[in-house]
């Protein structure tokens, strides 16, 4: 009998089922990757600590989805890069076109420093949106009008990653 902890991972597996669904239905499969040192990726393509693959066929050489590293052959800029990817840096695939994919959660951080730079990070960038007084207020009853707080802006189309979809 297997203990379900020492069972192996269901991501390389689902990483091949989608990869397939996507080629089956004419669509091309991407992978978001979160990047550290362990993901042999060109580094000026990274953005914000992920980078983006195409993983299409048509896009990729020597494509090999194994269950422990996504490897293969990929021209950037015109140049061939060699690709290795451990399928546990793989937080999502989905189709380019409708979005369609599954993502996984994010691998755990390897060094408390690391996790504790991203806690600080994420908290220095929330800013509040309703202010707290003290100070009493005397209400207008004659309007008796209600202020909501900001709402933050939308992002523009431009520049947007696609939208992932669960499927089932």
């Amino acid at each position: 009998m297997i203990n379900i902890s020492q069972s192996s991972s269901t991501r390389p597996y689902l990483v091949r089922a989608l990869h397939e669904w996507c080629t089956d239905n004419g669509l091309t499969p991407y992978i978001a990757v979160l990047v550290d040192d362990t993901v042999q990726v060109p580094k000026e393509y990274v953005n914000n600590g992920e980078i983006v693959l195409n993983i299409s066929f048509d896009a990729t050489s020597n494509l090999q989805l194994g269950n422990e590293f996504v490897v293969f052959k990929a021209r950037f800029g015109g140049v061939a890069r060699e690709i290795n990817v451990p399928v546990a840096r793989v937080i999502a695939i989905y189709a380019r076109e409708n979005g369609q994919g599954m993502a996984f959660p994010a691998p755990s951080a390897t060094s408390g420093e690391a996790e504790e730079a991203q806690v600080k990070a994420l908290v220095s960038s929330v800013k509040p949106v309703v202010t707290l007084s003290a100070a009493p207020t005397q209400a207008n009853h004659e309007g008796d009008e209600t202020t909501e707080p900001p709402k933050p802006p939308h992002p523009t189309g431009a520049g947007t990653k696609p939208q992932l979809k669960r499927i089932k």
